[in-house]
Parts: C-alpha cells; sequence; structure tokens
C-alpha cells in the first residue's frame, strides 16, 4: 500500500513553493487547486511545483498543474516543475506540458530560494470534504484542461471526459 502523500507548501515573497510528498494524485489534487487559488487571489504569480519526493503523477494531477499554469499564464503568472525524476518528466512531455509549465530539467533555477525554502514549508491546509459529484466535476475539469492542450490529449481522454459528463449527468438527473 503506497505511503499517503502529503503537499507542502511556503512562500517566500512573491514566490509560492509547492512540494510534493508522495504521489500526486485525484486524491490531493483539490488541495493543490484550492492553494494555488487562494495564492492567486492573493497576487502571487510565481509558482514553484516541486516535484523532488513524487514518483509519479496521475493524469488529474497533471490537468490540476495544467489549469493552474493556464490561468496564471493569463495574469501573465507562471509555473515552474522542478526535480521531476525522469518517468514524471516523460509524463510532463508526452502530454505537452512543458509548453505551458517551465520546466527545470537541468536544476538551475530557483537556486537561492531551494535553500530559503525548506525552512518555511507547512503542511497544507486539508482539504475540505467534497461529494461525490464537487470531486467528479474537479477532475472532468482537470482532464478538459489537458486536452484543451492539443488534439492529441483530447483523442487521448475523450472516453475519461465522456464517461465523467455522463456520470455528472446521472447524478444531475437525480441518477
Amino acid at each position: 500500500m503506497p505511503t499517503p502523500s502529503s503537499i507542502l507548501v511556503g512562500r517566500l515573497g512573491d514566490l509560492f513553493w509547492l512540494r510534493i510528498e508522495g504521489r500526486g494524485t485525484f486524491q490531493n489534487s483539490l488541495q493543490v487547486r484550492d492553494a494555488f487559488e487562494r495564492m492567486t487571489a492573493a497576487g502571487v504569480r510565481q509558482f514553484v511545483v516541486d516535484l523532488e519526493r513524487c514518483p509519479i503523477m496521475d493524469s488529474t494531477f497533471l490537468g490540476t498543474l495544467t489549469g493552474a499554469a493556464v490561468n496564471l499564464r493569463d495574469l501573465g503568472g507562471t509555473v515552474s516543475l522542478l526535480n521531476a525524476n525522469p518517468r514524471n518528466l516523460q509524463l510532463v512531455r508526452s502530454l505537452g506540458l512543458d509548453f505551458i509549465l517551465e520546466v527545470d530539467a537541468d536544476g538551475s533555477r530557483w537556486q537561492q530560494e531551494r535553500r530559503q525554502v525548506s525552512a518555511l514549508l507547512n503542511q497544507c491546509a486539508e482539504a475540505t470534504p467534497v461529494s461525490r459529484q464537487e470531486q467528479t466535476g474537479h477532475v472532468l475539469e482537470a482532464h478538459q484542461a489537458l486536452a484543451d492542450l492539443s488534439q492529441d490529449n483530447q483523442c487521448r481522454f475523450q472516453d475519461v471526459i465522456e464517461f465523467l459528463e455522463k456520470e455528472l449527468g446521472n447524478r444531475d438527473d437525480g441518477g
């Protein structure tokens, strides 16, 4: 059984740092989305996602990062990925996320901040419990963000999106 994941966050002036401790999955992607939304509302435009201790990310987690990056790009901000292992780097590149995320593959960016942020990282606020419908809506939103990036992704995630839309439609109809 995989160890539970946690999200650590810290802020250095105008920079928001988020570290995933464990797997990046649909189970913790709402915490990430909520943290990004709070910081964006507070005026932060530079985000770093540290994957040093993240062995793998699922499509919902990647879609959550995609949605945040697209929103920030529209506001003149960026999301940088650091310390991605080869598996995560391959996922990011195969989905075309390296075109909207600043991927630091060689470890050269944010050197001074890397040293400072470790002392500042705290446990991210726990996600408030959500209904199955809200969770399904979030998963749909994350996959739609991935599909919107490219025709290849649209084909890749079409069945998932249709399934989730049907799931939400059945729930809206009382089913």
